[in-house]
């Protein structure tokens, strides 16, 4: 009895052994089956770049005139004005233009019939304007009075003339006075790098005009 037990004992134990065995084996089999979960990178948006203009005016560095600049006056039979020392002088038929830099001041006779008014300049000179200046941006027409009495001004934006050699435009702030007498105009168009600070110096200018006597 005691022998069959024995036997009986050890047959219990090998069959544990080969169980736990067996389970141990499909654990094993079971783990290396799992695949790692994988993660999917979000897919790269493409942007646009923004459209560039390349005939739009380039913006440059303010160029105010300095509180020391000298101003000098120039006179013609019609007229008397001041303008800024040291700028260059160029003149072609009744125009005359001083300039330094990107700062210019144009003066245009001509002869007209009556005298310029606010509704005049908007239906007439404004739409020319708009047809011959690069890249034109109306600010307003107003009427102000200077020291040779009432002129109709025009504030706007505008592209200068191409560059002779980068044939680049640059943005400019523009003011155009118009004054009359007698059936004569005479028109000062005073012109800066946008975003100079000007105000001063074209007053000065505009204040200086006088009709001869």
């Amino acid at each position: 009895m005691q022998r069959r037990t024995s036997l009986g004992t050890a047959s219990g134990a090998l069959a544990l052994t080969v169980l736990v065995g067996a389970c141990g084996s499909s654990s094993t089999k079971s783990s290396a089956s799992v695949k790692p979960s994988t993660t999917t990178a979000p897919k790269a948006t493409s942007t646009s770049a923004p459209k560039v203009d390349p005939n739009a005016p380039e913006v440059v560095a303010p160029g105010d005139i300095p509180d020391t600049q000298v101003f000098v006056p120039y006179t013609t039979a019609g007229y008397t004005v001041t303008v800024p020392e040291g700028w260059a002088q160029s003149i072609t038929g009744p125009t005359t233009t001083y300039s330094d830099h990107y700062n210019t001041i144009r003066i245009e006779t001509a002869s007209t019939a009556a005298a310029p008014t606010v509704a005049t300049v908007q239906s007439g000179e404004v739409p020319t304007l708009q047809r011959a200046v690069p890249n034109f941006e109306l600010s307003k027409v107003e009427s102000v009075n200077r020291a040779a009495g009432a002129a109709v001004l025009v504030t706007y934006r505008a592209g200068s003339t191409p560059d002779p050699v980068t044939n680049k435009r640059v943005a400019l702030d523009v003011e155009r006075y118009e004054f009359w007498r007698n059936g004569t105009s005479v028109t000062l168009i005073l012109s800066g790098a946008r975003g100079s600070d000007n105000v001063d110096p074209w007053k000065t200018v505009t204040n200086s005009f006088a009709w001869a006597k």
